[in-house]
């Protein structure tokens, strides 16, 4: 309960302090025949002169989600455990708009005349501005609670959806749309989809029997494109379970952006060959670019987390494509200087490594606290060139 509280408070100060970055718009809808109140959060690094894209966040019941969302990905863009994000909201409680909007016949589950142009204008005029105004990446996220969360659903099952994740918090779905989830995640291929999902004993037993429906279709699944995370919050509130479930969700949808976690290790690396994992490394990072628009270099820290494999496997042999790549990355880094200089150490090559291991040291800053560890490298060198290198043995006692 204290972390949730230490959460909620900084997501509650970073919404302030980024309210500047809170913009509402007007946007006079045909398809409607009226005009829709809209709240943008346009992100810090967000430049209009840039030319690096965003990903897109539509956030349905705005008035009740739209702040807390925005702050949590405040933090989790803080935390670099997901980009910077574009995130509109749509009001929909000035008038009671969401029972008209996000209406469903009974005897199908599917949209009401008033809930397909609500659609319509969700999929073509507000997508079309907000393409035409904002640099906006491949990945889209919808956000929806109760009804409105059943909603986001219409946009998954259609034949090519328009969003890539879909945070349901506690739907209130219509009786058919479990069967139209299971058959749509069943047909998934080549695109991965993401699909969050939460429920509680709060909710009425009428609703929450059928989230437990549809979780158990969904968990069954085996289909590695369709992305499925399902949480049932005991001992909780209503309330409570916006506030937990909006952070879960992005921690699940945006698990690829972070740095490699010990499981993604465990589970895809920890078995790969050098060049398999250095495949796996620079992939990863390719579609970073690809679906968030972020230009990441590889971070230090997945470097790291690969090193062993480099190092230990095929006998080094693949310490030098691994420098070389660092090199490309991080120029100023004395890191891909260090490991082709341990290639040539490797081969009994001592001209070639002091080389190297001397460029690593030249990037050091003056006062570096890891300049005196680097040098080190150096010296034992110059004594194996010169044939006074003495291996150290492990103490038996």
């Amino acid at each position: 309960m204290k972390n949730f509280i230490l959460v909620s408070l900084f997501v509650f100060i970073s919404t302030q302090v980024f309210s500047q970055n809170i913009k509402t718009r007007k946007i006079n809808s045909e398809i409607l025949q009226t005009e829709r109140s809209l709240k943008i959060y346009v992100p810090p690094g967000y430049s209009s002169e840039g030319s690096e894209m965003y990903p897109l966040t539509i956030v349905m019941d705005a008035e009740l989600l739209f702040n807390l969302y925005v702050g949590n990905s405040i933090l989790f863009s803080a935390k670099d455990n997901a980009p910077e994000q574009i995130i509109v909201g749509i009001n929909q409680n000035q008038n009671n708009e969401r029972y008209e909007d996000c209406s469903y016949n009974d005897e199908n589950s599917l949209p009401t005349s008033d809930g397909e142009a609500f659609y319509q204008f969700i999929k073509l005029e507000l997508m079309d501005y907000l393409e035409e105004n904002y640099r906006i990446s491949p990945f889209k996220t919808i956000v929806g609670n109760t009804l409105t969360a059943n909603y986001t659903n219409y946009f998954f099952i259609e034949e090519y959806p328009t969003f890539n994740a879909f945070i349901n918090i506690n739907p209130y779905y219509g009786l058919d749309i479990p069967l139209m989830l299971n058959r749509k995640a069943n047909s998934i291929k080549n695109e991965n989809f993401y699909y969050y999902l939460s429920n509680g004993e709060y909710n009425p037993k009428k609703y929450s029997t059928i989230i437990d429906d549809a979780n158990s279709l969904l968990d069954s699944l085996n289909n590695k494109n369709f992305r499925y995370k399902y949480e049932k919050f005991e001992n909780s509130t209503k309330t409570e379970s916006i506030g937990k479930s909006i952070p879960g969700a992005l921690a699940f949808i945006f698990e690829m952006y972070s740095s490699i976690s010990k499981e993604e290790f465990d589970q895809n690396i920890k078995d790969l060959s050098p060049a398999d994992a250095i495949a796996y490394l620079e992939k990863k990072y390719v579609e970073i670019d690809y679906l968030f628009g972020s230009n990441l270099k590889i971070r230090e820290k997945d470097i790291f987390v690969i090193e062993s494999i480099i190092l230990d496997k095929e006998n080094g042999d693949y310490l030098k494509s691994f420098g070389e790549m660092i090199n490309r990355l991080h120029p100023d880094s004395p890191i891909g200087d260090y490991y082709i200089g341990r290639y040539y150490e490797t081969g009994k090559k001592y001209k070639m490594a002091l080389r190297y291991f001397k460029s690593g040291y030249m990037k050091l800053h003056k006062g570096d606290p890891n300049s005196d560890g680097y040098y080190e490298n150096i010296e034992r060198v110059l004594q194996k060139r010169d044939g006074t290198y003495i291996e150290e043995t492990p103490n038996e006692n």
